[in-house]
């Protein structure tokens, strides 16, 4: 088993907006932790963050799924929130995070899902739809992609590739915490220093960051092999021929994931809405999560 960093439970007492009970899940060794809020036979919402968030990211979010009569399951992949962090850089390759995720789902045999994911969420969670297909009964897919030969990656996620690379700031010791908090306060403003604290908290030293730092570079026009650039061109392809519903909930601010880029993509579905939040950016739940629930609803009542 690599070696890892189990965080102290200490460190994410008291953080606003996050009661939630813990669950784990021992996968390979390693314990994933994850949420499981509201009645365990009713639909399942399946929020799937991306980096570098984790489950805090759909705390708004969770008790309006339930109180509407969702069962919210919401992972932290490894390396991320309360889940083991691998310290070794190397071991963090999108394929191994989206087969512990394949695994959680079977562990606990969930149905009737509705998949809400984003950023990396995209390719991990829409991987999961395009395998097991029996199991979903709809996409929310928010700010997200899935490499594929025609896709034209943006000036802003070349740069933020750039900036993780060895040798550069970011990739010495990022403060996760920073970075959210930044966002916070440009899309919103509100519970920053809440913000901070609870993104920094999953943290011990630099080391317990490499899922962190690895994402970036993953990025399958740098990587493709560790992006797993094939095989998110396979579900590109294959979601054309998606006959369920799908909801595209866009935020209208994202310089890396663009309003031009998912009107396009949503284009290529049979079944699929599309609404764009004026002010949001690229973490939407984060600062919008109230208005993507409304929408999903409204859309879910065919509205």
């Amino acid at each position: 088993m690599p070696e890892v960093i189990r965080t102290d439970e200490k460190n994410f007492a008291g953080l606003e907006l996050y009661p939630f009970a813990p669950h784990w899940f021992v996968w390979n060794g390693l314990r994933m932790h994850y949420l499981d809020e509201g009645p365990p036979d009713a639909p399942v919402a399946f929020c799937q963050h991306g980096n570098p968030t984790w489950s805090y990211l759909y705390r708004r979010m969770i008790p309006l799924l339930v109180k509407a009569g969702f069962r919210c399951v919401v992972p932290d992949l490894i390396g991320f929130g309360k889940s083991d962090k691998v310290i070794d850089d190397d071991w963090h390759h999108l394929e191994r995070h989206s087969r512990s995720i394949t695994d959680l789902i079977k562990h606990l045999n969930l149905t009737d899902m509705t998949l809400f994911c984003q950023d990396w969420g995209g390719p991990i969670g829409l991987r999961q739809a395009v395998d097991m297909p029996e199991r979903f009964s709809r996409l929310v897919i928010m700010n997200t992609w899935l490499h594929h030969a025609e896709y034209q990656y943006t000036e802003a996620l070349i740069t933020w590739n750039h900036r993780w690379q060895p040798g550069n700031l970011l990739a010495e010791n990022p403060y996760i915490g920073r970075i959210m908090e930044h966002y916070a306060k440009r899309h919103g403003g509100r519970d920053t220093e809440a913000v901070l604290k609870a993104y920094e908290a999953p943290f011990d030293g630099g080391a317990s960051k490499a899922a962190q730092r690895q994402f970036p570079r993953a990025i399958p026009f740098a990587r493709p092999d560790r992006g797993n650039a094939i095989l998110q061109s396979l579900c590109f392809e294959a979601l054309k021929m998606w006959t369920k519903p799908a909801h595209f909930i866009w935020g209208s601010k994202d310089p890396v994931f663009t309003v031009e880029w998912g009107k396009k993509w949503v284009a290529h579905f049979a079944r699929a809405t599309f609404d764009e939040i004026e002010g949001a950016g690229h973490f939407l739940q984060e600062s919008h999560g109230e208005q993507i629930v409304e929408l999903f609803l409204k859309r879910q009542a065919g509205k």
